[in-house]
């Protein structure tokens, strides 16, 4: 089989998983090789199951209530990211795009064990709110709207979550409180990122760079021309974007802390020199291996 073919049938896969809602043209990662008048359909197992109905807010309320009634319905994973920007060439919406994208193929992969709530796509990114685009939440914001999801998945019987993180400034906060979510809730809770799936020993056998996780560089770049390569803006870094919003105290009241360090144009010209290594068959690689890491995780949750 041709390059180009493999190519074409890994995206025509994503374009099968109905990726669109809440997140824009997005997709996922998932094998089909469903015969025709079924290509929208995703092969789990001996059966086709249309990708959608991982995702709690694709289905109906019967859809839903039915999944409860069965009883195989076991865990939910609550995907987080942030909105924020991604350099001068990886769209705004990465972080949410890539942490739903783990999220519905881990649950794919456990169907019908495995739903997906509606992804949260605003985080912690205080630290990048000199670009135009970034929109960011308080930290106890962010973690009063997580615990709130939890606490709905728990009232429809649902006992066993993982919070999916797609976004670095999230993962502090989320781990600090997945446990006190737990204890209050008296149900298994537990959050990770997807790239915790790669030790600090597999890093360069996933990037050149042996960065992992970055911000818009070779290792998140190359998820999107795997997953989704309309949202890859192939440009030139004109060093001309002015930096002109110096934090005041009001402003740090209402974000929490700023981090000039991460927001150097020395920092931002390296990360989108690193973006240039990136490959759709590397995305395609790391997609493999953190869903599995993830399902592998979430079956061990639910025993």
């Amino acid at each position: 089989m041709s390059e180009n073919k493999t190519r074409r049938g890994f995206l025509g896969s994503l374009a099968a998983t109905g990726l669109t809602a809440g997140v824009g043209a997005g997709a996922a990662y998932a094998k089909v090789d469903a015969p025709i008048r079924t290509s929208n359909l995703s092969s789990v197992g001996n059966e086709y199951v249309d990708p959608r109905k991982v995702l709690m807010y694709e289905c109906t309320r019967k859809e839903i209530r039915e999944r409860y009634a069965s009883g195989k319905l076991k865990a939910a994973i609550i995907p987080t990211g942030s909105t924020e920007q991604h350099n001068e060439h990886l769209a705004i919406v990465m972080d949410i795009a890539g942490s739903l994208l783990m999220s519905q193929q881990a649950a794919l992969k456990l169907w019908p064990q495995v739903i997906v709530t509606t992804p949260l796509p605003l985080g912690i990114c205080p630290y990048w709110m000199k670009r135009q685009g970034t929109i960011t939440l308080r930290e106890e914001t962010f973690i009063n709207v997580v615990y709130d999801i939890c606490c709905s998945v728990k009232t429809h019987g649902i006992d066993t979550i993982l919070i999916m993180n797609g976004h670095g400034g999230n993962g502090k906060a989320l781990k600090e409180n997945a446990p006190k979510f737990a204890s209050k809730l008296g149900i298994n809770i537990e959050a990770c990122s997807y790239w915790e799936s790669i030790s600090e020993e597999q890093k360069k056998e996933f990037t050149e760079t042996g960065i992992v996780a970055g911000h818009a560089d070779e290792f998140e770049t190359s998820i999107a021309l795997a997953a989704y390569p309309e949202r890859v803006h192939r440009t030139t870094y004109e060093g001309t974007e002015p930096y002109q919003w110096n934090v005041d105290q009001e402003d740090l009241d209402r974000i929490g802390y700023y981090l000039a360090d991460w927001d150097t144009p020395e920092w931002d010209r390296q990360s989108f020199e690193d973006s240039k290594l990136a490959t759709a068959e590397k995305g395609e690689k790391i997609i493999a291996h953190a869903v599995n890491w993830i399902a592998e995780k979430l079956q061990g949750m639910i025993g």
